[in-house]
């Protein structure tokens, strides 16, 4: 029986071509300069977002690091949501690496930061607090697109305030493909991006860090200080290439997918289910029953996310008879007294 992986989009395999296509790389030393399958998925990956220059990394955590790395100094501080990737599921690597502080706020319900907030908390030209260089937004935010006008507003503020944009794009081209707009029209608002590959899209590892060339040259020496350098990368890189030019235009079958689940699930009165938002829904069982509720649905080949809060994520492992088997599977755990 297959197995339905719904805990997240990093958990997709490579298709047999992803992987052809990694075996016939042609490959040199990353370090020089000098892998031309690495250099051809970072000129990919600056054009399609439409800046100067872009650096393949392992994970999109390093991308974030190094992100923060290049923005900030030693003491500076960055702006972030509360419960962002780059503050709360990133071990503090800004502050471990950089001696960076973070200044959380709470995001609000659409998954935007409150930008009279954002200004608030901006520090004073005061020697008794930190220098606020940096404001991060994440985009999609728990599958949560932010919309194309907030966005120009965010880089206006930033700008007034003397602050860098650096987007958490994680999932970015989900968001663009939402909003039906080229990942460009998103990433223009942001002075750096961090997109990564191996969720949605289907690579088994990656991401590409996005900005100018005088940018990427400072990340570039802090990949090497984190320990990112690698050598035949291209390999890897392979595999983001295929997944830049095979993978996009079907990631709106994720979101249909995503609605088909809400939709059936929303039909299960023990169930409170959110609304699907790109790939990502949330469903909320009665107190007490989400453990059983995952140990029985894992024993059917179903694996959902823990938590009293179940997040379910679609993506290019789950199909559509895989989302009537899941609502099936749910409907039969409360049939039979599930609680």
């Amino acid at each position: 029986m297959k197995t339905v992986d719904l805990r997240s989009d990093t958990v997709t395999s490579p298709s047999q071509a992803m992987r052809r296509e990694m075996a016939n790389a042609p490959v040199g030393d990353d370090v020089y300069g000098e892998d031309p399958t690495v250099n051809r998925l970072e000129s990919m990956a600056a054009e399609l977002l439409g800046k100067e220059a872009a650096l393949f990394v392992p994970t999109g955590t390093m991308g974030n690091l190094l992100a923060l790395l290049s923005h900030c100094g030693r003491g500076d501080e960055y702006i972030a949501g509360q419960e962002a990737h780059i503050y709360r599921w990133e071990g503090g690597g800004g502050a471990i690496f950089g001696g960076i502080q973070p200044q959380p706020i709470e995001f609000e319900e659409d998954g935007t930061l409150d930008l009279e907030k954002v200004r608030r908390v901006v520090k004073p030209a005061d020697y008794h607090h930190p220098v606020t260089r940096l404001l991060c937004l994440e985009n999609t935010q728990v599958g949560k697109v932010l919309p194309l006008d907030y966005l120009t507003k965010a880089a206006e503020l930033a700008q007034s305030l003397g602050l860098s944009l650096h987007l958490d794009g994680a999932r970015v081209f989900n968001a663009a493909a939402y909003l039906g707009v080229p990942v460009a029209t998103i990433a223009a608002h942001f002075d750096s991006a961090s997109v990564c590959l191996s969720k949605g899209l289907g690579a088994p590892a990656g991401t590409v860090l996005c900005a100018s060339r005088e940018f990427i040259g400072r990340a570039r020496r802090w990949r090497k200080v984190a320990g990112g350098g690698m050598r035949q990368a291209g390999i890897l890189a392979a595999a983001g290439i295929h997944a830049l030019e095979k993978n996009l235009q079907r990631l709106t079958e994720d979101h249909e997918n995503a609605e088909l689940l809400a939709a059936g699930l929303g039909h299960i009165e023990e169930l409170l289910v959110s609304q699907a938002r790109t790939n990502i829904l949330f469903v909320t069982p009665p107190a007490g029953s989400a453990d059983r509720l995952r140990k029985t649905l894992a024993a059917e080949g179903i694996l959902l996310g823990g938590g009293d809060q179940i997040r379910l994520v679609t993506h290019l492992d789950v199909t559509s008879a895989d989302v009537e088997r899941t609502v099936a599977a749910f409907k039969g755990f409360f049939a039979a007294g599930g609680k």
